[in-house]
């Protein structure tokens, strides 16, 4: 897969990702809802990581520099 993110999503995507963190082990959100956004913020971590977001390949989009 071609990557198709750029440096600014990758630093948003970790951000959001630590601040869900944050809010879960400081006890702010908790149960289902804590889980969800648990997961969410792996799979922002994990997108960064390799670079690639399967919600942008059907519709074309890249924030990634050419």
């Amino acid at each position: 897969m071609k990557p198709n993110i750029g440096s600014t999503d990758k630093l948003i995507r970790i951000f959001l990702a630590i601040a869900i963190g944050v809010l879960y082990f400081t006890e702010q959100i908790n149960g289902t809802a804590a889980i969800i956004l648990l997961i969410l913020a792996a799979v922002l971590i994990l997108t960064s990581l390799i670079s690639v977001c399967p919600l942008y390949l059907p519709f074309g989009l890249s924030t990634r520099k050419k």
